[in-house]
C-alpha cells in the first residue's frame, strides 16, 4: 500500500501548482488503498508565516482532500535533524564554510541543480565552527562512503542511477541571518520521508535532480528507499512554473470568490486548467 505526502511550506499562499501536486499524492495513495500524509515544511525561520498553516488545511479541505494521521511539522523535528548532522560529522563527511554567495559565484566554473557549484574553497581549511558558517557535504568522500553505485526507481522515468556529484559539496546545514543553523531542504525532507514511512515520494519534475542527492543521503544515514513519482508542473504561457513570489493566483482567493474546489480538483485530474495555464513537459499522472 503506497504512503504518500504533500509537503507545503507556509511562506506564501498555495496556488494551482500546489493543488495539482496535492491531488497527485492524494490520489496515488487512495488508488492503492494507502495513506496520504501532510507535512508542513516550516524550518525556514526567515520566511515562514505560521498563520498560513490554517489556510493550507482549509485549501485541502476545499479541494476535497483529507490526510491521514497527525500532521508532521518540521520545526518540531529539529532533534532528528541535529542527530543526523552529528552522525555525518562523526563520519568526517561535513566541513564548515564561510563563503558568501557572491564569492562562490565569482569562483565557480560550473552550474549544478542548486546554482553555481561550490569550488571547494573551505574544504580542508581550518575554519572555526560557529553561527556564521554553513556545513557542506564533502561529496567525494560521501560517494566513496556510500559503498558503490546507488539506484532508484521513478514510476514515470523508470530505473535511475544516482549521480549526486552533480550537486558538488552541497550545503546540508544553512547559516541564517540570525546566526542560527538550519537543516537544508535536502536533509530535512529525506529524514522526514523516512520517519513518516513514505513509500512513494511525489513531487514536481523541477525536483527530479534532488532525488539523486537524496538517494545518497539515504545510503549514508541507513534510511529506507522509497519510489519517486515526478509529475509535470503547472506552468504559465511562457513555460514558467507558478510561483508565490510572482503572485500566482492563490487557492484562498479562489475559495473566497466562491469557486467550487471539488469541481476544480476534478478538472485538474483531467488536465483541464484555467486559460493561460498548462501542464509542462513530461508524462502526466493518470489514475
Amino acid at each position: 500500500m503506497p504512503v504518500t505526502r504533500f509537503a507545503p511550506s507556509p511562506n506564501g499562499p498555495l496556488h494551482l501548482g500546489h493543488a495539482y501536486a496535492a491531488i497527485v499524492a492524494h490520489d496515488l495513495a487512495r488508488a492503492g488503498a494507502g495513506a496520504f500524509r501532510l507535512r508542513i515544511e516550516d524550518i525556514d525561520a526567515g520566511r515562514r508565516r505560521p498563520a498560513l498553516i490554517a489556510a493550507i488545511h482549509a485549501d485541502l479541505a476545499w479541494l476535497g482532500l483529507a490526510w491521514d494521521g497527525a500532521v508532521t511539522v518540521q520545526s518540531q523535528c529539529l532533534p532528528r535533524y541535529h542527530a543526523a548532522v552529528e552522525h555525518l560529522r562523526a563520519l568526517g563527511l561535513l566541513y564548515p564554510c564561510t563563503c558568501t554567495r557572491a564569492e562562490i559565484a565569482a569562483a565557480s566554473t560550473a552550474i549544478g541543480p542548486d546554482g553555481p557549484l561550490y569550488p571547494g574553497t573551505c574544504r580542508g581549511r581550518d575554519v572555526a565552527a560557529g553561527g556564521d558558517v554553513c556545513w557542506r557535504l564533502d561529496m567525494v568522500r560521501a560517494v566513496e562512503g556510500a559503498g558503490g553505485a546507488l539506484f532508484w526507481e521513478d514510476t514515470l522515468a523508470g530505473h535511475q542511477r544516482a549521480s549526486p556529484a552533480i550537486f558538488g559539496d552541497v550545503v546540508l546545514v544553512r547559516k541564517t541571518a540570525a546566526g542560527a543553523n538550519e537543516p537544508s531542504y535536502h536533509l530535512a525532507a529525506t529524514l522526514d520521508d523516512a520517519a513518516d514511512g513514505i513509500t512513494a515520494v511525489t513531487r514536481g519534475q523541477d525536483l527530479f535532480a534532488a532525488s539523486h542527492l537524496h538517494r545518497l543521503l539515504q545510503a549514508l544515514l541507513g534510511l529506507t528507499v522509497p519510489r519517486w513519482h515526478h509529475h509535470p508542473l503547472v506552468v504559465e504561457a511562457d513555460g514558467r512554473k507558478l510561483s508565490k513570489r510572482r503572485g500566482s493566483p492563490g487557492l484562498a482567493d479562489l475559495r473566497c470568490a466562491g469557486v467550487d474546489g471539488r469541481a476544480l480538483a476534478e478538472d485538474l485530474r483531467r488536465g483541464i486548467l484555467p486559460a493561460g495555464l498548462s501542464l509542462g513537459p513530461g508524462v502526466g499522472w493518470r489514475a
